[in-house]
């Protein structure tokens, strides 16, 4: 029978798991080497959420893990207990809703890719369907090169029931289409925003593509009609990024 827990490591993983998710952590092991700020402010997070706390030695953790790249904190999860709720993330936001929704993605390895892109510029949660989907595989979990730990994955029955939800807490749904009027580069990002992509082959379903506010569609110069799933989404993630630290 498969082990019900895992590892995770790195700072930003555990504590991002410790805010959205502490009930699927059992316990947390830190290097007692480190004594610095962002040490004691796990720590300090962890003792608010009641986790155990474990010091070890570094070397205990680097062959806990099999890396030297832990920076001194691994955190022991028990992988049942991981599903948590959209609201469980907003509502825990101090800032604008930055959300990505796969309408079907099949291929772990697309999946993987948009998972580190959406942990590169700060996405706060990654919705998809339950159905026609790939879900969180052990080849996703490699190829996002620990991304899915970092960023929330929630998959849901009734994704157009998902996004009329967002709507209704004020988060602007922003559809992804070829043929669309709007193009990215002469569209504001100024709002909380959910990102709509659609699938590898046949792009956003109908039903989704109705529930969105607005459809925008990357300016190509080339000859090809369409870019790598996780190409177009880093695209559009790094210029909503652009427009938010523009008017910061």
């Amino acid at each position: 029978m498969a082990s019900s827990t895992r590892l995770i490591f790195g700072f930003h993983a555990v504590t991002s798991r410790l805010r959205q998710n502490p009930d699927s952590i059992q316990e947390i092991f830190i290097d007692a080497a480190r004594a610095d700020q962002r040490a004691r402010g796990l720590m300090n997070l962890a003792e608010n959420r009641k986790i155990r706390l474990t010091s070890c030695e570094g070397s205990t953790l680097t062959s806990m893990t099999g890396t030297d790249r832990h920076q001194g904190v691994v955190a022991n999860i028990d992988i049942s207990r991981t599903h948590i709720d959209i609201d469980d993330v907003l509502d825990t936001l101090t800032e604008p809703a930055r959300l990505l929704v796969l309408d079907g993605i099949q291929d772990p390895h697309n999946l993987g890719a948009c998972l580190r892109v959406a942990d590169a510029f700060g996405v706060h949660a990654v919705i998809a369907p339950k159905d026609r989907a790939v879900g969180l595989t052990s080849t996703v979990y490699k190829v996002s090169s620990g991304a899915a730990d970092t960023v929330p994955y929630i998959a849901v029955t009734n994704l157009a029931r998902t996004l009329r939800q967002l709507k209704e807490r004020g988060i602007w749904v922003i559809g992804t289409a070829g043929n669309a009027d709007n193009d990215l580069t002469h569209f504001q990002i100024n709002m909380p925003v959910a990102w709509v992509f659609g699938s590898e082959e046949k792009g956003i379903r109908r039903l989704t593509r109705e529930v969105c506010d607005q459809l925008v569609r990357i300016p190509m110069a080339g000859s090809v009609e369409s870019l790598n799933i996780s190409v177009t989404v880093g695209i559009c993630l790094f210029e909503m990024h652009r427009q938010h630290e523009r008017t910061r």
